[in-house]
């Protein structure tokens, strides 16, 4: 599995753990440092991880134009896609959605990601939770799903939190990967002028990873039983 990772501490953490668990073998790309993703896909999957960037930034992140690529090729020969924050909006923009920066208010934090009637269809969000806390942290976001897309999951400031491009592809705006250990090393200054306590950020997703670490462990496990499932025998 490809893993494009964006950022020096955006690395794929227990979701990569996860997927390890489940069998499948992980090539991390660290393209903020320099790595360039492969020109071709010769991957069963790919994971695209967030960052501090819009999907089209290559001014500012110069492989984010072969990454798009990538996925846009992914997409095309059925590979499965999983993309996060970042990874998601990417997702979505190849696809034929929208992306805006600074769009609205921003998100941090765990929040309850609440799932619409399309996900009882879906492969990985089947039989969740009506509501399950994901961890938040960002201020662009998906303004428009590609036009096929189903739209999988929602929060109350930003509508598109989960979606599926056709049968092999999902994007979530939100950190299935992050635990609350990393949200004390989120810039606090950035965190109070955006009317954030940080305290009570991380002492809320304290109290709400017991519910939702095993529902994502969950959507892991299917997404690499898709990935299993689609690579010929």
């Amino acid at each position: 599995m490809l893993v494009v990772q964006n950022e020096g501490n955006g690395g794929p953490r227990r979701f990569g753990d996860w997927l390890a668990e489940d069998g499948l073998r992980l090539d991390v790309v660290h393209a903020y440092d320099g790595a360039a993703p492969p020109r071709a896909l010769a991957h069963d999957a790919v994971l695209v991880l967030g960052g501090g960037f819009m999907p089209d930034a290559d001014d500012r992140a110069p492989w984010l134009a072969q990454t798009r690529a990538l996925v846009a090729e992914a997409l095309r020969s059925g590979v499965p896609v999983f993309g996060i924050c970042l990874g998601g909006q990417l997702l979505a923009h190849v696809a034929g959605g929208a992306v805006k920066a600074d769009a609205g208010a921003p998100e941090t934090g765990s929040v309850p990601v609440t799932l619409r009637p399309e996900a009882a269809a879906d492969p990985l969000f089947h039989d969740l939770p009506a509501t399950v806390p994901g961890i938040e942290h960002h201020v662009d976001a998906i303004t428009a799903l590609p036009a096929d897309a189903a739209w999988l999951a929602q929060t109350e400031r930003c509508p598109y939190q989960g979606f599926r491009v056709g049968e092999r592809a999902w994007g979530v705006q939100f950190h299935p990967e992050v635990t609350p250990d990393r949200i004390p090393q989120w810039n606090a200054d950035r965190l109070r002028a955006q009317g954030y306590d940080p305290d009570d950020v991380h002492a809320q997703a304290v109290a709400d990873e017991p519910v939702s670490t095993p529902v994502w462990r969950e959507v892991c496990r299917r997404f690499a039983a898709v990935v299993r499932a689609s690579v010929p025998s």
